[in-house]
């Protein structure tokens, strides 16, 4: 079992929803990333979501798009991610991580050695944008083999066919998207947004959590109403971006939103 069923386990019990935050790694500079993470644990994060940078992150808007510029700058690999964890791994071996990315650097590395990697390094999920749970029975059976959570992607437009193949795939939690396009899109309707969450549950026993759309203190309360976790990513990296020469004040101003997110989500 991965760190993941114990967490929303412990918050369920407590009445609290899961903060998750996304950030590149390597973003603005690989230094940077194991600290941001330790930051965001103290400013009271539940779980954190570590990007791989990626030249074509075909699902992200311009915002992570160039933080995976900006990390690829410094050659920042799939390898020096799961290096990170590690690294991580060594002040706080609690706190959940997934890897979000595209399946080219997981499959270039090979299925069985990367599961190996990231298992040692104390990953605990995997969330690969462009892999349908149809084509990735080999990385799954990986995966499950080193007890790491294959994570999926379920969106508006997903139909109650599809729901159900993604619910039956999955573990650790479902990231339902909850807005049409690419990260860093506005207009978030919630009671939408609980609509398809309430559809999601009666097809899984898995937490929900929703990203895109969520960036500042309301929409993560307002989210929380509704959805076992809140993932936050664009706002948080454009706070790295307009820090991208002080990495520390980027850091503190990452801090101060999650800081504000958590309070208002109780």
């Amino acid at each position: 079992m991965s760190r993941l069923a114990p967490r929303f386990e412990a918050l369920r019990a407590a009445g609290r929803k899961a903060l998750i935050p996304y950030v590149t790694a390597g973003d603005p500079n690989p230094d940077n990333t194991v600290p941001l993470m330790h930051a965001m644990v103290e400013a009271g994060v539940d779980i954190i979501e570590l990007g791989v940078p990626f030249s074509d992150p075909m699902a992200d808007g311009p915002v992570i798009q160039q933080a995976c510029e900006r990390a690829l700058r410094h050659h920042v690999s799939l390898r020096q991610v799961i290096g990170m964890v590690k690294t991580f791994r060594e002040k706080d071996g609690d706190t959940p991580v997934v890897l979000m990315g595209y399946l080219n650097p997981v499959e270039i590395m090979g299925y069985e050695a990367f599961a190996d990697a990231a298992s040692s390094a104390g990953v605990d999920g995997l969330l690969t944008v462009d892999l349908p749970p149809e084509e990735g029975h080999d990385l799954v059976q990986a995966l499950r083999a080193r007890d790491i959570d294959p994570i999926y992607l379920l969106a508006p437009t997903s139909h109650e066919a599809r729901i159900r193949r993604i619910c039956a795939a999955a573990s650790g939690f479902v990231y339902y998207v909850s807005l049409k396009g690419v990260t860093g899109a506005a207009t978030l309707d919630v009671d939408e947004v609980g609509r398809k969450v309430a559809a999601i549950r009666s097809h899984t026993d898995l937490p929900v959590g929703v990203g895109f759309g969520i960036g500042d203190a309301e929409s993560a309360a307002r989210v929380s109403a509704v959805a076992d976790a809140v993932i936050v990513g664009s706002a948080l990296v454009r706070r790295i971006a307009e820090h991208e020469n002080d990495p520390e004040a980027g850091r503190r101003a990452v801090s101060e939103l999650l800081a504000g997110m958590r309070k208002a989500m109780g």
